[in-house]
């Protein structure tokens, strides 16, 4: 496969790639981490896990020259990995707020609704739009979530989970509405525009859940 020629496609992927290895990063440094909480960990390295998949593939498909077909197929592991990456999530939030019983309780259909929301993609023409609206969902629940537990002081780093969720919710509306880009040194559009704001989310992320991981040792 070549290249692309398109700029802005050049840069998204590039970002993407970023992304990737900072959520590989995230997800080795919280296993090193982690071992005395290892649900709750199992579930953040497997929520980085699927970030970095999803975003390799997105280096490949804005990256390089391919037919629509080969470019349609990538999208379903891609679609997948992103359904399953947030009902690991909200996973995860709930093992935050009421603990390690209910959120073993809750994983086995969050992943059948993970894997529910990959079937609708495949019949929705927008399948990414479907992604936000489920992402936005779930980050509103997040983010009331963390907010509510920091408040009442029992999780270290809630705070910073909070606004790493507030500031992936930012991400997010900046990808839905298209309508953002800018030029420094190279254009960026919105979904370049997308990546770099996700990554100072995954920053935030891993230092709450470093604090969080660190005080339960």
């Amino acid at each position: 496969m070549e290249f692309i020629d398109i700029p802005t496609e050049q840069i998204t992927a590039v970002t993407d790639a970023i992304l990737a290895v900072m959520a590989i990063a995230v997800a080795v440094y919280l296993h090193r981490i982690g071992q005395k909480n290892r649900l709750k960990t199992t579930l953040w390295v497997c929520a980085c896990g699927l970030l970095a998949l999803s975003a390799i593939l997105g280096t490949i498909v804005h990256g390089f020259k391919m037919s629509k077909a080969f470019q349609t197929f990538l999208w379903h592991p891609l679609y997948l990995s992103l359904g399953l990456l947030v009902a690991l999530f909200i996973v995860a939030v709930v093992y935050d707020i009421w603990g390690e019983a209910i959120a073993r309780q809750v994983l086995p259909i969050m992943v059948v609704i993970g894997v529910g929301f990959f079937g609708i993609t495949l019949v929705w023409p927008n399948g990414f739009l479907v992604f936000i609206i489920y992402e936005a969902v779930v980050m509103l629940f997040a983010l009331g979530g963390y907010i509510w537990v920091a408040y009442r002081g029992h999780l270290e780093g809630a705070w910073l989970m909070a606004v790493g969720i507030f500031v992936t919710i930012i991400a997010a509306g900046v990808q839905a509405s298209k309508a953002f880009s800018f030029t420094f040194i190279w254009s960026f559009d919105h979904n370049a525009f997308y990546h770099l704001i996700q990554m100072v989310a995954i920053v935030l992320l891993g230092a709450g859940l470093r604090k969080a991981l660190l005080s339960h040792v």
